[in-house]
């Protein structure tokens, strides 16, 4: 076990180099963890690391101890070139990520009710139209690249649409998201963190749009609910309302499409690496569900959230003062070998259901984690139909995950049929 204290110095661009290669495998480390007593400290993240199951979950429950008042601390420090574009937008607010206890649960309400079982099978046939709509455009090709030409198109088709975008708005806004996620978490240079900025604040500007149009007329859409969540009545929103409206609508987008995006591209790179999987999955299509599960389990797209203890506590026999950052690895607890038999493997007859902490656990666990399961069984469906002879490209490189743990992913999926 380390501690801050003993951690050794080191230059930005080497605390980087270690951080990329921790975040585009992080697993070794997290085994590691897991063999240790007690908590390890983790320079790269600046954080003790929460590896075991019973810890994670334990943490989880326990927010009074352990805020999310710091789950999404940016990786890089920004630029004075890119603090000077964000003023332009709207800032920072917290979000129901962001927030612990009666705000936590003002801001998930509107969620909770937008997401509901009811409104998540509304949306499904339109999910599912548009995913055909994604294949017909590359079926023909006998080849496809499925990052850019799928797992990052239809999640925002059908997150936009749960909000109530125009489908003409809706890439605007994923190239917005994505600028947000480049900006906060990978280094860029300063003019280059700038232009990330730039869309940033247009996506704001976007949304905005959005927020006074749905006050003065509003429709059934899940930003006419948040702003008559947020600003009960009808009187004009103040510049405040507008913020906090803005600022959560962008968490619900960003969340809604690149989590997604995620997990579609790891699900359908895990299948294809093992041709066995997927010829299994092709002999019986019953087991698209069990799938699902499992590709969440082995790798899911959000690795780790981050806490910050509210008083001195002690977690798995490490004092920890008020004030410690934590980073909750939930990669890491659905890879317990006391939970989890053979966890290092993919395998779709492990039948463990959802006993695994991909969308969290208690208070925060994920509201649109029933969208993003749909999305993931219909692609299946819809593959194993229309393109049942998938298969990785021997012509391409294997792929390569993004060095981050908040949309791990591969940079992209080259595929043949």
């Amino acid at each position: 076990m380390t501690s801050p204290e003993q951690a050794a110095p080191s230059s930005p661009q080497a605390l980087q180099a270690r951080r990329d290669a921790f975040y585009r495998d992080p697993y070794p480390l997290y085994a590691q963890a897991r063999r240790t007593g007690g908590l390890t400290y983790v320079p790269e993240a600046e954080a003790w690391l929460v590896a075991r199951d019973r810890d994670v979950r334990e943490v989880l429950l326990r927010p009074d101890d352990f805020s999310s008042a710091n789950s999404l601390l940016p990786d890089v420090p920004l630029s004075e070139a890119a603090l000077g574009v964000l003023p332009r937008g709207f800032g920072p607010r917290p979000t129901v990520v962001s927030s612990d206890g009666a705000a936590h649960r003002r801001h998930r309400a509107p969620l909770n009710r937008g997401l509901s079982a009811a409104r998540v099978a509304a949306l499904v046939p339109y999910a599912r139209a548009r995913a055909r709509e994604l294949v017909d455009g590359f079926a023909g090709r006998g080849g496809a690249e499925l990052v850019q030409d799928y797992a990052r198109r239809l999640p925002g088709l059908v997150v936009g649409r749960l909000i109530g975008l125009d489908p003409a708005d809706v890439p605007r806004a994923v190239h917005g998201g994505y600028r947000a996620e480049e900006l906060l978490f990978r280094p860029l240079p300063p003019q280059g963190q700038a232009a990330a900025a730039e869309d940033v604040v247009a996506l704001q500007h976007l949304l905005d749009g959005y927020v006074r149009d749905r006050r003065a007329h509003p429709r059934d859409d899940l930003c006419s609910a948040m702003v008559a969540a947020y600003a009960p009545g009808d009187a004009e929103l103040t510049l405040e309302q507008r913020h906090e409206i803005v600022a959560n609508l962008q968490n619900l987008l960003i969340a809604g499409f690149l989590t997604t995006s995620a997990l579609l591209a790891t699900l359908l790179m895990h299948l294809l690496a093992d041709r066995r999987q997927w010829q299994l999955l092709r002999a019986d299509p019953s087991l698209v569900p069990a799938a699902v599960e499992e590709a969440l389990r082995h790798d899911t797209a959000i690795q780790a959230f981050r806490r910050v203890t509210t008083r001195p506590v002690a977690l798995a026999g490490t004092e920890l003062p008020a004030g410690a950052a934590l980073l909750v690895a939930f990669g890491s607890a659905n890879r317990d070998e006391e939970r989890h038999e053979r966890p290092g493997e993919f395998d779709l007859g492990r039948g463990g259901g959802r006993q695994h902490l991909a969308f969290g656990h208690g208070p925060h666990g994920c509201p649109g984690s029933r969208l993003a399961r749909e999305q993931l069984r219909l692609t299946l469906e819809l593959f194993l139909d229309r393109l049942p002879d998938l298969r990785l490209d021997p012509d391409r490189p294997a792929p390569v995950m993004r060095p981050t743990l908040i949309h791990r992913s591969p940079e992209a999926l080259h595929v043949t049929w």
